[in-house]
Order: structure tokens, then sequence, then C-alpha cells
């Protein structure tokens, strides 16, 4: 049994959870992706591949294989770390579009296509879905890729903030109304915040008494 608590999603955007699957939510730090399993389970968490497909993932994998996949993601992770940190906080412009391109590089081999299938709400019959191959497990890097390119392609930059708790990692979108929004969660570091400055006043007006 899994024994990683349930993953973060507090950061606005799957692409910028993503980046947070490395955590410290309470005292000790939490990678997600620490191996094959742990990315399998947050795939499914994120919603971005069906139960099915990671069923059989698991079930055909050679030994070794999913944690193969865990290391790239982890790659993945810590390189499009580095671009949202130098990048936040300002628009992305056309420039950066070269620094791009290893996700371009992932980007492109995505295998879709497009199938006929009964329809459960249009008016005819039938719908043309699109659909993906899963030929072997680094084909679970591909909807995670996606998800990164949508953050990029969708969020503006000048939004996306790191939280300002002195300890924590993590970054969100911030879609509040006059992008006010400094915590990850204010359940976290937003009440940590409130029970240190609760605690300074109490030693400042101790000093002041004394």
């Amino acid at each position: 049994m899994d024994r990683r608590p349930p993953a973060m999603f507090v950061g606005g955007v799957l692409g910028l959870d993503f980046l947070n699957t490395i955590a410290t939510p309470v005292d000790a730090a939490v990678d997600w992706l620490e191996d094959g399993e742990g990315y399998l389970i947050w795939l499914e968490q994120a919603q971005l591949a069906p139960a099915d497909v990671l069923r059989d993932m698991r079930a055909r994998a050679l030994s070794g294989e999913l944690d193969k996949l865990a290391d790239q993601a982890r790659s993945l992770r810590e390189w499009f770390r580095v671009f949202v940190g130098q990048h936040k906080g300002r628009p992305l412009t056309a420039e950066t579009l070269a620094e791009l391109a290893p996700l371009n590089r992932l980007l492109e081999r995505e295998e879709i296509f497009s199938r006929i299938t009964p329809s459960p709400t249009s008016p005819g019959p039938f719908q043309l879905e699109t659909l993906r191959r899963w030929p072997n497990p680094d084909a679970l890097l591909l909807p995670t890729a996606k998800a990164l390119a949508q953050l990029v392609c969708t969020e503006d930059f000048s939004n996306i903030k790191s939280c300002e708790g002195p300890t924590c990692t993590l970054f969100f979108a911030d879609h509040t109304r006059g992008h006010a929004r400094r915590w990850c969660s204010m359940a976290i570091c937003g009440n940590r915040a409130k029970q240190a400055a609760h605690r300074h006043r109490i030693r400042t007006h101790q000093q002041m008494g004394s």
C-alpha cells in the first residue's frame, strides 16, 4: 500500500501541480514521483490518464520500467521548475520559445488518432472522438508534457507566484481579484503565517510590559 498522502492540487493549473509533486506538507519532504507507482498514482489523481490504461501498464511493464519512467518524470519536473522559476512574475516573450525545445521534442512523440464512436449527447448516433495510443510506459509522460505546454500557452506568467511561506517550495497561479494571493493554501502556509504573527504579537506585548 502506498503510504504517501494524496497529492496536493493547489497550483490552480495542472502544469504547476506537477511541479508541486515534491513538497513539505507537514514536517518531512514528500516526493510523489519517487518511484513508478507514485507517478502512476499521481496521473490517476490528476485525471491525466485513464484508470484502465494505468492498470494495463502495471500489468505488462518490465521490472524496473516504471521506476525509469519516474526518473524521466522527475527530470522533466526539475527542468520545468527552473523555467518557471526564471520566468514567473512577468509575461513570456517570443524569445523564450528556444528554451522550450525539450518540451516540444517530447510532445512530438504523442500518438493521437480519431475514431467514430457512439454519441451519448449529440443529435446523431455518432461522434468523432480523439484518442491516444499508449504503446509503452514512456507514453505516460505525454499527458504531463501536454499539461506543461498548456500552462505555457494559456497562462499569464505574470500571475505565477511562489508561496511566501519561508520553507515552502510550491508554485501557484494567482487568479484572485487584485492578484493578492500570497500562500499556496490558507490551510497550510497561510495558517502557519497567522500563528507566527500571533506569537510575534504576544512576544512584543510581553517585552513592552516587562
